[in-house]
C-alpha cells in the first residue's frame, strides 16, 4: 500500500510520500537509542513539563490538526476537533499523575530496606492504525515519554501528514529529537525492526491478523507487546431501560467515526418484551442520519475511510443477507464521489453470519432479539472478541450480574464505551492483551524492579 493522503469524501489523492529508506531508518532508530540513554536520566517533574508543554502546543494547534484528520481519513470535524482535546488532557493527565503512578513502593520484608521501583525499558516500537490517527498514538506516547522510554512510531499508511504533524508537536514542545520519530515504512519493516535489538518492546492497535502477526515476531525475540485489537461489541437493552435514551445512544454508538472503531457497539441485543418499539426507534434514528461532507458542521455520518473498506463491508452485508438476515435500512454504497455507505441494520442474522460473527468496520448494526437476561448475556459472549460491552438497565441486580458476567475488558452501563485516560484500556480473548492508559497502561512498558538492601 503506498503512503498517502487521499481525501475519503471525495477520492481525491492529496499527497504522496516516498517511504524512508534503510539509512534514514538506521539514522532514527539510532537517534533514539541514543535519546533513551540521556532521557531516562531527566528527573520526571521535568518530563511531566514536557508532557504539559505538549498538551499546551495540541491545543494551539487543535484546528490545524483537526482539519488534517478530516480530510486524511474523514473524520467529522466536531470529532476531530474532540479528539485533538482529549489528547491534550491525556497528556495533562500523566503530567499530574504519572510520578504517582510510577512512585517507589516501600516492603516491609526481612531486609533493611526492600521496595519496587519502575524504571523505563527503552525503545517502544508503536504500529497504529488510521481511525484514530492522533488518539492511538497519544495513549501509548504518553505514559511512555513521562515513563523515561522513547517511542518510534510506524503509523498506518493513508494517515502520513497526522503522524508527522504529532512528532513535529512533540518536537516543538522541546522534546529531545530521539524521543518520539515517524518511520514512513510499509508493514513489511515491521519484522525486522522487531528483530533489531534496540526496539526493546511494541504496541499495537489494529486487526487480530496484524496482532498475531507482531506477536508472533516480538515472541521469537522475547520482547514484550502489548495489543488492542478487533472488537465485536454488544449493546444490552433490558426491560427497564429508558428506550428513547438507550437508541439515542445506541446510534451514537454504532456511527460513531463512521462506525470505523474498535469500541462501536456493533451486535444490539434487545429484550423480546420491548423489541418493537426500540427496534422501531433505532431504525428510524439509523435511517434519519445526515451522510456528507465530514467538514460539514450538519453531517452526522462521513464516509469510510477507503474504498477497499467500503468493499469489504458491502461485501459482509449481502452475505448477512443471503444467509437469512432482514434488511431493515439501508445495506448499499451510496452514489457520487468518495467512499460513502448507508447507514444499515440487519435483524434475525444467525449466528454464524458476518453482521453477528465479525467485526463490522462501518456504519452496520445487528439487531438480535433475546427472550431473557440469560439468553442476552450467552448472546453477548458468544463471539471471540471481547473489548467493549454496553448494557441499558435501571435494574440494580441486573447491572451488577452484567458487570461479572459480560465478558469484555470494559463494561460501560447506561452508557456507550469510551476510552479515558483516568481507566485502563484494553481486552481479551482476540481482542487482545495487556493495557493502555490509567497507573496500569504507564506500567507496561517499565521495569518493575525488586530492591533489597541488608543490614
Amino acid at each position: 500500500m503506498p503512503i498517502a493522503s487521499v481525501n475519503p469524501a471525495t477520492g481525491e489523492t492529496i499527497r504522496i510520500f516516498a517511504p524512508h529508506s534503510e539509512l534514514e531508518v538506521e539514522q532514527r532508530l539510532a537517534r533514539a537509542a541514543a535519546t533513551f540513554l540521556e532521557w531516562r536520566r531527566v528527573p520526571i517533574a521535568e518530563r511531566a513539563r514536557l508532557l504539559a508543554r505538549v498538551a499546551d502546543q495540541l491545543t494551539a494547534q487543535r484546528e490545524t490538526l483537526a482539519n488534517l484528520m478530516t480530510m486524511e481519513m474523514g473524520k467529522l470535524r466536531a470529532a476531530a476537533l474532540g479528539e485533538v482535546d482529549k489528547c491534550a488532557l491525556c497528556f495533562r493527565h500523566y503530567a499530574e499523575h504519572g510520578a504517582a503512578y510510577l512512585a517507589q513502593q516501600e516492603i516491609a520484608t526481612d531486609a533493611k530496606r526492600s521496595y519496587v521501583r519502575h524504571d523505563p525499558l527503552g525503545v517502544v516500537l508503536a504500529v497504529m492504525p488510521w481511525n484514530f490517527p492522533l488518539w492511538q498514538v497519544v495513549r501509548f506516547a504518553a505514559p511512555a515519554l513521562l515513563a523515561g522510554n522513547v517511542g518510534l512510531l510506524k503509523h498506518a499508511s493513508n494517515v502520513p501528514q497526522t503522524a508527522l504533524a504529532l512528532e513535529a508537536v512533540i518536537a516543538e514542545a522541546g522534546a529531545p529529537a530521539g524521543a518520539f520519530q515517524t518511520l514512513l515504512v510499509g508493514s513489511e519493516r515491521v519484522a525486522p525492526l522487531l528483530a533489531d535489538p534496540r526496539i526493546v518492546a511494541a504496541t499495537l492497535t489494529g486487526s487480530e491478523n496484524a496482532g498475531r502477526s507482531l506477536a508472533e515476531h516480538a515472541g521469537r525475540a522475547l520482547k514484550k507487546v502489548v495489543l488492542e485489537l478487533g472488537g465485536s461489541d454488544p449493546f444490552l437493552v433490558l426491560p427497564s431501560a429508558d428506550l428513547e435514551q438507550a437508541a439515542k445512544v445506541a446510534v451514537q454508538a454504532r456511527v460513531q467515526n463512521a462506525g470505523q472503531s474498535c469500541i462501536a457497539a456493533k451486535r444490539f441485543i434487545v429484550h423480546e418484551q420491548i423489541y418493537p418499539p426500540f427496534a422501531e426507534a433505532f431504525v428510524a434514528r439509523m435511517a434519519a442520519l445526515k451522510v456528507g461532507d465530514p467538514s460539514d458542521a450538519a453531517t452526522e455520518l462521513g464516509p469510510l475511510s477507503s474504498a477497499s473498506l467500503r468493499e469489504e463491508l458491502d461485501a459482509q452485508v449481502q452475505k448477512s443477507v443471503a444467509m437469512g438476515g432482514a434488511l431493515l435500512t439501508g445495506g448499499h454504497r451510496l452514489p457520487g464521489p468518495g467512499f460513502f455507505y448507508a447507514p444499515t441494520v440487519i435483524a434475525d442474522a444467525p449466528p454464524d453470519a458476518p453482521v453477528r460473527k465479525d467485526e463490522l468496520f462501518g456504519p452496520v448494526a445487528a439487531l438480535i432479539r433475546a427472550r431473557s437476561i440469560d439468553e442476552m448475556i450467552a448472546i453477548a459472549n458468544e463471539t471471540q472478541f471481547g473489548l467493549g460491552a454496553s448494557a441499558f438497565t435501571r435494574d440494580a441486580g441486573e447491572q451488577a450480574r452484567l458487570a461479572a458476567e459480560l465478558e469484555a475488558g470494559s463494561v460501560f452501563l447506561n452508557g456507550m464505551v469510551k476510552s479515558d485516560p483516568r481507566l485502563p484500556f484494553g481486552g481479551i480473548k482476540i481482542s487482545g492483551y495487556g493495557r493502555e492508559l490509567a497507573g496500569q497502561g504507564i506500567r507496561e512498558f517499565v521495569n518493575v524492579k525488586t530492591v533489597w538492601i541488608g543490614a
